[in-house]
């Protein structure tokens, strides 16, 4: 997945909605969590503080977050299956 953005989404003089932010949340998996985290971010900057779409954005960017961390565990797990693993990242090796 890339950073990159729907143009629609970014055209000057749209409105960012609620249903923007859920569009992007709804696939986002532990591994691309940041880059839609950072996608959300760039849609809600400019937005006043009370919009909807920025509440919803700012709770989008903190669950994205807690995935990253974490892992996922909602939705359907089988049995003997293990829920997504979180991002983890390997402290670089020094000599």
């Amino acid at each position: 997945m890339s950073g990159a953005e729907r143009p629609d989404r970014l055209a000057p003089g749209r409105r960012v909605t609620v249903e923007d932010i859920h569009e992007l949340l709804g696939p986002a998996s532990p591994h691309f969590a940041l880059q839609i985290r950072d996608r959300i971010a760039r849609l809600i900057e400019g937005l006043p503080e009370d919009d909807p779409a920025k509440i919803e954005g700012r709770r989008a960017i903190a669950k994205l977050e807690r995935m990253a961390r974490e892992g996922q565990t909602s939705g359907h797990v089988q049995e003997n299956e293990l829920p997504l693993p979180s991002l983890k990242l390997e402290r670089p090796h020094v000599a």
